[in-house]
């Protein structure tokens, strides 16, 4: 009992510790970047009234312009209200990593960011972890205490499965989810990316992919160690110092990276960036996520002068 409650106080203090960078960086940096990058649920019917110089020709109601003798437009507004969903892999792939956090660490890093900023304005928040299936789900609501829940349970709650499979995640997401949301996908994909189910999830939400990546994920590190399939269990013993396994791997990790690369293109959603530094630092939080603020505020610029 003592141990299990030693290991709860350490991830409490953790989720405290991840709160405190993520609020600094949501007050700091990223102020005010979240609401202007995601819109409501939907437009809703605000007023009718009659039109002036300037309003859209597409606006007008005919049948009220007919019946009234002089033309009348439809005023919709916004709807406000905001639902952020976020599909966290548990996968026992997520816990490796040689640098300051492990893949897992630094998703919910970023998740927290996103999670703070959403509870500023007032918006649900929700979460589905998945391994080789969905194995926890905690429906949007608001509040404080609920997000700190969704950080907590991203870093304690593990799943011992064989395989990843992000696609039953999209798949039950967009059962879950009964009006258009924002999509947060936090994973280290190495091993799914479903272009089928990414593009049929993007068709409803506002889907993002967030991939984090380790320095074994990008590149061989040098020297003599072993390393161990956090999927199967399997251990291997890897010369680092070999330059034909290095330029091997260095392939395979490229292959797989471009394929993820053009499975995100086709199926047209926004992707972040994340890789785990060797120390900690919070740009390595920041940047990522305000290089797609970023990028946002560029795509929404060139739609508006279209």
């Amino acid at each position: 009992m003592t141990g299990d409650s030693t290991e709860l106080e350490e991830i409490l203090a953790e989720v405290r510790r991840i709160e405190a960078e993520a609020h600094d960086l949501v007050t700091g940096v990223l102020a005010g970047g979240y609401s202007s990058m995601f819109r409501g649920s939907g437009i809703e019917f605000h007023e009718l009234r009659e039109y002036v110089e300037g309003d859209d020709p597409r606006s007008v109601d005919w049948n009220v312009t007919a019946r009234q003798g002089r033309p009348f437009v439809k005023d919709f507004v916004e709807e406000r209200d905001r639902t952020m969903l976020f599909l966290f892999d548990m996968s026992p792939s997520m816990r490796g990593g040689f640098g300051a956090w492990s893949a897992r660490g630094l998703g919910v890093r970023i998740l927290a960011c996103f999670a703070l900023a959403a509870n500023q304005s007032d918006d649900k928040i929700g979460l589905i972890g998945f391994s080789d299936d969905v194995v926890h789900f905690v429906p949007t609501r608001k509040g404080i205490r609920h997000t700190l829940r969704i950080l907590r349970d991203c870093l304690h709650r593990t799943a011992p499965a064989k395989h990843t499979d992000i696609a039953s995640a999209l798949s039950y997401a967009i059962k879950a989810l009964h009006r258009r949301a924002t999509i947060l996908l936090v994973s280290d994909f190495i091993e799914s990316c479903p272009e089928t189910e990414l593009a049929a999830c993007a068709r409803h939400h506002d889907l993002v992919a967030v991939r984090v990546s380790t320095p074994e994920t990008t590149s061989v590190p040098r020297g003599l160690f072993r390393l161990r399939d956090p999927e199967t269990g399997r251990m291997r013993l890897v010369d680092g110092q070999d330059q034909s396994v290095r330029a091997a791997a260095a392939v395979r990790l490229a292959e797989w990276r471009e394929h993820c690369d053009e499975t995100f293109r086709r199926a047209a959603i926004d992707v972040i960036d994340a890789a785990v530094p060797m120390t900690p630092n919070l740009d390595a939080i920041a940047l990522p996520v305000l290089g797609f603020y970023r990028s946002r505020a560029r795509t929404r610029r060139r739609a508006r002068s279209r």
